[in-house]
């Protein structure tokens, strides 16, 4: 049991820890508005996948192995919603000030994960690895342990973009971040859906 309770936690922190569309834009708010204005949407982000994993656990992925087009249909959803998230990222004003409503929400946050298609790779493999059929307690042990990692990691992606913010002392070098980050952000969700449909092939 220790054994699994461990190779829980580590599958937890490498998928929770590793970059991805949800740390790019944890990253990105935290240097333009700060650690407290960024937590909501670390929130909403880790309650989010929580709830896709139970989501997942519970049932709906009998649903998605049966009908693989649905995450196909999902992943294009996803990667489009990512990219418009670059694009406001990419696009916000390089003022020192930014406006309180173009920081990422609590419901941004929730939204992300279900239309991303790291969190879905992570919860169908991260249950496929550790799941019974015969017992709902894995699924129960591994929700609280990645609700913890989760939010844990995001956490520490949401100081290091407070820390960058404070380099961010100008017009010029906000514009040049958030155009940096906005961009890479689109590439990262264009990546994330070709691999994706690459490998549905």
């Amino acid at each position: 049991m220790y054994t699994q309770i461990a190779a829980m936690c580590i599958f937890a922190l490498s998928m929770s820890i590793t970059p991805g569309p949800v740390n790019m834009v944890i990253v990105a708010s935290g240097a333009n508005h700060g650690l407290r204005k960024t937590l909501p949407f670390v929130s909403g982000a880790t309650i989010g996948f929580i709830l896709l994993l139970i989501v997942l656990g519970l049932g709906l992925m009998q649903i998605v192995t049966t009908h693989p087009i649905l995450l196909k249909y999902l992943a294009i959803a996803g990667s489009i919603f990512i990219i418009y998230l670059g694009y406001k990222i990419g696009t916000a004003r390089p003022d020192i000030s930014i406006e309180e409503d173009s920081c990422p929400s609590f419901k941004q946050g929730l939204l992300m994960q279900w239309l991303n298609p790291k969190a879905w790779i992570a919860c169908i493999a991260g249950l496929s690895m550790f799941m019974d059929d015969k017992s709902l307690d894995p699924l129960l042990i591994f929700s609280i342990l990645y609700f913890v990692i989760c939010y844990l990691s995001l956490f520490m992606w949401a100081i290091m973009g407070s820390k960058v913010g404070l380099l961010l002392n100008t017009p010029r070098r906000i514009r040049f971040f958030n155009v940096s980050l906005g961009s890479l952000l689109s590439v990262c969700a264009c990546y994330l859906l070709f691999d994706f449909l690459h490998a549905a092939i």
